[in-house]
């Protein structure tokens, strides 16, 4: 029997940065998690312990750093190109390398130049891999929490004798939208995009009346394909957030689609693509979002 070792890649988790740049007594804020992760021929430091070819993760963590000082951190596509290029192009033994950036957001509070509040749980994202002289790049949000109170119906779905669920006509749609578009092409507007792809999905999950979540995760999918060219595909993970009716009969009250008891657990989770058929093909672009 033999025993080899297989795909590996190490790196630096969750590296905390934010940045404040000054523009006289207006400064704009930065708040960003980091990982960084390399592969290459990375053999010798598993079999033998030899680290002449590791480039330590504290190593990672500084680059992270001192790249934000050397120049602005922008748009957090172009800074994880950035660092990417930088390990691949900078270590003749590192031949990829995978960033993944949450950028968490804050609004600046009105009338004042250097004072802002946190805007929320939402998170911007990007997942960036180079290999060689080529780049991916995925970009997505995470926790978009939206609710529609009508324009929602689930009915006509299979019942046997486990099968208590009411079918309804009118209920209250919620979810958490997670979020991930797989680009295709360069020279893209990353910030123009990422709020134009974001607008089309809130309006697509408001406008569409839903017979099921399914259904509206289709119609998010397909508008923003539609709508913005630069995006090769869509992958949606949209958990229902569950509203049921209170029974109120107990205290002569009728319900009319007014009170609701929120569960948090269990939840449904309905998850799928949108492609187009004429994408590029996707290459090592969704390995940023897996282990390997």
């Amino acid at each position: 029997m033999a025993i080899t070792l297989g795909p590996n890649q190490y790196g630096k988790a969750e590296v905390r940065l934010v940045t404040v740049q000054r523009e006289g007594t207006v400064h704009h804020l930065k708040d960003l998690t980091v990982s960084t992760s390399l592969r290459g021929d990375l053999a010798a430091t598993h079999l033998t312990g030899d680290n002449a070819d590791v480039v330590a993760t504290d190593t990672q963590k500084n680059t992270v750093y001192a790249f934000a000082k050397e120049a602005p951190v922008g748009e957090i596509e172009d800074f994880a190109l950035r660092l990417g290029h930088h390990f691949v192009g900078s270590f003749e033994h590192i031949t990829g390398a995978r960033i993944l950036i949450d950028e968490h957001g804050w609004n600046r509070i009105s009338g004042h130049d250097h004072a802002f509040s946190q805007a929320g749980s939402e998170k911007r994202t990007t997942a960036v891999t180079v290999q060689g002289d080529q780049a991916w790049v995925v970009s997505g949000l995470d926790d978009l929490v939206v609710l529609k109170s009508t324009g929602s119906e689930f009915h006509g779905f299979p019942r046997d004798k486990y099968t208590t669920l009411a079918e309804t006509n009118d209920r209250i749609l919620a979810t958490a939208v997670t979020a991930r578009w797989r680009y295709q092409g360069d020279g893209i507007d990353w910030a123009t995009s990422h709020a134009e792809v974001r607008r089309i999905l809130l309006e697509t999950f408001a406008d569409k009346h839903s017979l099921s979540l399914q259904q509206t995760l289709y119609a998010m999918g397909e508008a923003v394909l539609k709508e913005r060219e630069e995006v090769a595909e869509v992958r949606l993970s949209l958990p229902n957030k569950h509203h049921f009716l209170v029974d109120l009969s107990p205290f002569g009250l009728k319900n009319d689609n007014e009170v609701f008891y929120a569960a948090d657990r269990p939840y449904g989770l309905i998850e799928g693509v949108v492609l187009r058929d004429d994408a590029e093909d996707a290459g090592l672009a969704w390995h940023t979002l897996a282990a390997f």
